[in-house]
């Protein structure tokens, strides 16, 4: 869902139905990723931990030699300089000896606790090292408490000019895919170490603070002018879709079957567009229900969404519990099938995560193809019509078919035939091993996985177990291939 800095490109993908989506890929116009080596720096005795966690795509993301188990971020954002002071407490277990070990951050740090006792850092390249007082032993418990502070939306993404972070007229947005973590709170920023999160955030008295999982307490006064929200998410979430939305909103706020729902608009938002958006996002509990019935049981506790009023934000972002919706893709009315793409996401992509950025087909392709059997639930194009039109729309030379949506590239993650073709692709599978299996499969993989990772190849090797049949010519065919495949999907 997701400046993915969200990097927004401008080209669109269209899909068909009654109520028409646009799937806009995650770019900032101009941006796009810088593709790293495959290796993986460090080894599992390298006394400093990894400095990576192994990502083919991007190999400096995360951190070896540790897992964190818990974040506690805490911080101060005064609106007008942009300017946050942020103390976050990690809780981590050592999975080798560490004398010294590194965390992602770009803000300056000023201070870092390992244990309670001071620690030696250097920061360099988004790296913050840490080097401990007293080694840690592998399998040790270890906590690391990490005071920074700087104005976030002056960091250039590390892939373009562009800062993820999104100062607004009121306020500020942290959210972006695969960047944002690490510009505001100091993480291990891969999607392999998922854990639990507490957000706290001061700020001043009018502004509201909007972020994911449960609202604990806010507005709660924090001294004259100030005051503080807490927010805290009980399921395993990767770094990046941990978000803050500061500014001034109104937060609707009701009970649903399943768990209670809060959304929030800016008050900026032009009455035209503010009534498309909630009439949209106020249908989260009933797509829910409608998304349940197909991949099984929503794997959260909380759900709604978020409109800020951002004007360079056009693409949408599947936050983990509480999607960030681009008041953009409201301009010229109702927009429902966005908020399918985006709550596909809570499944694929949230609850179950990438193992590696390179298997983003998982993410993007599989929300794609929610919308296609939204838009036949309700009376649009069937999904066998959607991948018809979809595959008809593109000319043997398009470049749109020289994208393998298998395994992109770090700079083609976001592009349209990820979206497009993914959902061809998984289209193809289904007519492949029929109904049954392909659904049995699809509940199987969100069941299974729920609150971990898994691959592309573990998805095809689940296809093969459910349904008995080799899968392989076909993947090879709708996944890797750089060409147009022979026929559409049918």
């Amino acid at each position: 869902m997701r400046n993915r800095v969200l990097w927004i490109g401008l080209s669109l993908v269209l899909l068909l139905g009654v109520v028409t989506a646009v799937v806009v890929p995650r770019y900032l116009a101009g941006c796009r990723p810088v593709p790293g080596a495959a290796t993986f720096t460090g080894t599992s005795s390298d006394p400093a931990g990894a400095d990576g966690i192994g990502d083919v795509n991007f190999p400096r993301s995360g951190n070896g030699g540790y897992d964190v188990t818990g974040y506690d971020i805490q911080f101060r954002y005064e609106s007008a300089p942009d300017l946050l002071h942020g103390q976050t407490t990690i809780t981590a277990r050592a999975t080798e000896d560490l004398s010294e070990f590194k965390l992602d951050l770009r803000l300056p740090a000023d201070a870092v606790a390992v244990d309670d006792r001071p620690a030696a850092i250097h920061q360099g390249s988004g790296k913050l090292q840490v080097t401990p007082a007293v080694a840690v032993r592998a399998g040790a418990p270890m906590t690391v408490r990490v005071n920074y502070a700087g104005v976030p939306s002056a960091l250039p993404s590390r892939h373009c000019g562009a800062s993820p972070w999104l100062r607004t007229a009121d306020g500020g947005l942290a959210v972006g895919e695969p960047d944002i973590a690490s510009w505001w709170y100091p993480c291990n920023d891969h999607p392999l170490d998922k854990v639990t999160f507490t957000i706290t955030a001061v700020v001043p008295a009018d502004l509201q603070v909007i972020s994911n999982g449960a609202l604990l307490g806010g507005p709660e006064p924090a001294g004259p002018g100030w005051q503080r929200w807490r927010w805290a998410h009980s399921e395993p979430m990767a770094p990046y879709l941990a978000f803050v939305a500061i500014g001034h909103y109104d937060i609707v706020r009701r009970d649903t079957a399943f768990g209670p729902y809060l959304a929030a608009y800016d008050r900026r938002l032009p009455p035209p567009v503010a009534a498309a958006a909630r009439a949209s996002v106020e249908q989260t509990p009933q797509i829910i229900e409608f998304l349940s019935g197909i991949f099984g049981p929503y794997p959260f506790h909380q759900l709604g969404g978020v409109v800020p009023d951002t004007p360079t934000l056009s693409a949408s972002l599947e936050n983990q519990t509480r999607p960030l919706y681009a008041s953009e893709q409201f301009t010229s009315g109702e927009r429902v099938t966005s908020v399918v793409h985006e709550l596909a996401h809570q499944w694929f992509g949230d609850s179950v995560s990438v193992s590696h950025w390179s298997d983003i087909w998982l993410n993007e392709g599989f929300a794609t193809y929610a919308q296609w059997l939204y838009n036949e639930h309700t009376g649009g194009y069937s999904a066998q019509q959607s991948a018809t039109r979809s595959y008809a729309r593109h000319t043997d030379d398009d470049e749109f078919w020289k994208i393998p949506p298998g395994n992109p590239g770090a700079d083609q993650m976001f592009k349209p035939a990820v979206y497009d073709r993914g959902a061809m692709a998984l289209h193809a599978l289904r007519v492949a091993i029929g109904d049954k299996d392909f659904f049995t499969a699809l509940r199987t993989w969100t069941t299974q996985r729920r609150g971990g990772n898994g691959s592309v190849a573990d998805f095809l090797a689940l296809i093969h177990r459910v349904s008995g049949k080799n899968v392989d010519n076909l993947a090879q065919t709708w996944l890797y291939s750089p060409t147009r495949p022979p026929s559409p999907p049918a």
